[in-house]
């Protein structure tokens, strides 16, 4: 009994010389793909250049060409595009996509708005970019003020994690910018 004491303070003392340190959370390490675009001809309202690794998929509903989604396969992430034609109600879209895109200051750090006008394509709107936690990261609305109205945001399949979702953010967010600079409309009454 004695020599097992004796036995078991030796291996505490000399077990008791390494510096044990814990190691830091990590993330996945995550490979982009190369940035190609091809433009769109599924949609009938409008176009505009599409990633080679994004896919739109039509929403089955009773309003048939009004919602799409870009979706990104390998970052489980979606762009949900709705159209909407403008029939005397341009302030209240504008209104509603605000409002979408302010729910998420509950969990927002901050919500960053940037206008944006191509008059060659006879395009202007604005992009939200909404800083922390919150589910959709950048929402956006894109008009002609006459005709027609876009409104999109991004969201993931996952839960939102700014920290670990930052370098994806950054990348569809190169995405978004493209979409918007090459929307064009194909209806005019």
């Amino acid at each position: 009994m004695r020599y097992i004491i004796i036995l078991l303070l030796a291996i505490t003392i000399l077990s008791c010389k390494d510096n044990v340190t814990p190691k830091p959370k990590g993330y996945f390490r995550i490979e982009f793909p190369l940035k190609e675009y091809k433009v769109t001809s599924t949609i009938k309202q409008f176009n505009f250049e599409l990633p080679q690794y994004a896919t739109i998929k039509k929403e089955n509903t009773k309003e048939e060409n009004k919602f799409f989604n870009v979706h990104f396969e390998n970052n489980q992430a979606n762009i949900y595009l709705s159209y909407f034609r403008i029939e005397n109600n341009l302030p209240s879209l504008i209104e509603e996509a605000h409002k979408w895109a302010f729910k998420h200051s509950i969990r927002a750090d901050a919500i960053e708005q940037r206008q944006y006008t191509n008059d060659q394509n006879k395009t202007h709107g604005l992009v939200y970019t909404i800083e922390g936690n919150a589910a959709s990261p950048v929402q956006f609305y894109l008009t002609d003020s006459t005709h027609n109205f876009l409104r999109g945001a991004l969201y993931f399949n996952n839960v939102p994690n700014q920290d670990s979702l930052q370098p994806v953010i950054n990348f569809i967010s190169e995405d978004i910018i493209k979409l918007i600079e090459t929307t064009q409309w194909n209806e005019q009454p």
